[in-house]
C-alpha cells in the first residue's frame, strides 16, 4: 500500500508537474496547447491530489485542489491512478462530463509529448535541443520525486533521517538550469532555480554530464575524481541525497 501511495505521489508531483517547463521549453508542446483552456484536477482518494490549468498556450500546474477546474477525475486508491498511469486504468469523471471526449482525445497529444521527453534513447539525446529539455525535465523530476521518497518511502525516510536541516542546491554549468532541496524539521521543500547559502551543492561542468547523471548513465563520485561534478559543503547531505535519488527508477520502471 505504502509502495502504491509513494508511486502515485511520483507520478503526479514529480512526473506530471513537468507539463509547465514543458509547454515553456518545448516548440511542438507549446503549439499542442496553444488555444487551450480548461481545468483539470486530479483527486485520488487517500492520495494526491492536484490541478492543471491551461490558458492560450500556458500551463499552470498547483499541488491540490484548487478553484473550479472544469473537469475532475477521481480515482478510488493511488493502485487506480498509478494505472492510468501506465496506461491501463480509465479514471472516474467527477465534474465535466462533456469534456470527456478532450481528455481522450487532446490530452493525450501533451501526456505522450511528455513520455517522449521522459524516456530517452542515444539516438534522441545525440539532438541537443532534445537533450536540453530531457536534463531540464530530468532534473526537475529527480528533486520531486525525491521530496515524496524521503517523507513516504520507508527506506527513504531512515536515509533522509540522516540529513541535518538546511538546503542542497544541484546546478548546472554555467548558466544552469537548477533546483534544490530543503530540509527543515522534518519537511522536505523541492524546488526549481537556484537558492542563496546552500549547505551542499552539486555542480554539473556542463549540460551533457549532468543528463549521463540523472540518466544513470554516470556514477557521481567517478564524476568528482574525473573533474566533471564539483561537489561543496556538508558531503555527508549529498551522499545520502544520492541514494534517495537511486530509488527513484524503481518507482518509475526505469
Amino acid at each position: 500500500m505504502i509502495e502504491s501511495l509513494v508511486k502515485a505521489n511520483i507520478h503526479l508531483y514529480a512526473v506530471m508537474r513537468n507539463l509547465p517547463d514543458l509547454v515553456a521549453n518545448d516548440p511542438v508542446a507549446a503549439r499542442t496547447v496553444a488555444r487551450w483552456r480548461i481545468g483539470i484536477q486530479f483527486v485520488v482518494w487517500r492520495g494526491p491530489a492536484a490541478t492543471l490549468a491551461f490558458d492560450d498556450g500556458t500551463c499552470v500546474f498547483e499541488r491540490g485542489r484548487h478553484g473550479r477546474p472544469e473537469l475532475v477525475l477521481g480515482f478510488i486508491s493511488p493502485g487506480h491512478f498509478n494505472r492510468m498511469m501506465d496506461g491501463k486504468g480509465i479514471p472516474l469523471p467527477l465534474r465535466g462530463f462533456k469534456h470527456l471526449g478532450f481528455m481522450r482525445h487532446e490530452f493525450p497529444r501533451i501526456a505522450d509529448r511528455l513520455a517522449f521527453f521522459l524516456k530517452p534513447t542515444e539516438a534522441k539525446l545525440a539532438d541537443s535541443r532534445y537533450q536540453a529539455v530531457n536534463t531540464r525535465l530530468a532534473l526537475a523530476t529527480a528533486v520531486f520525486a525525491a521530496r515524496e521518497l524521503a517523507l513516504f518511502d520507508p527506506v527513504c525516510r531512515q536515509i533522509a533521517g540522516r540529513i541535518r536541516d538546511g538546503a542542497v542546491l544541484l546546478n548546472i554549468l554555467p548558466d544552469g538550469p537548477a533546483a534544490h532541496l530543503i530540509f527543515s524539521a522534518g519537511d522536505i521543500t523541492a524546488g526549481l532555480g537556484d537558492i542563496q547559502r546552500p549547505m551542499a551543492r552539486i555542480d554539473f561542468r556542463d549540460l551533457s554530464v549532468a543528463n549521463d547523471f540523472l540518466n544513470a548513465r554516470l556514477d557521481l563520485f567517478s564524476a568528482i575524481a574525473g573533474g566533471d561534478v564539483a561537489i561543496r559543503g556538508l558531503t555527508p547531505m549529498i551522499t545520502n541525497l544520492t541514494l534517495i535519488f537511486d530509488r527513484i527508477p524503481g518507482y518509475l520502471g526505469r
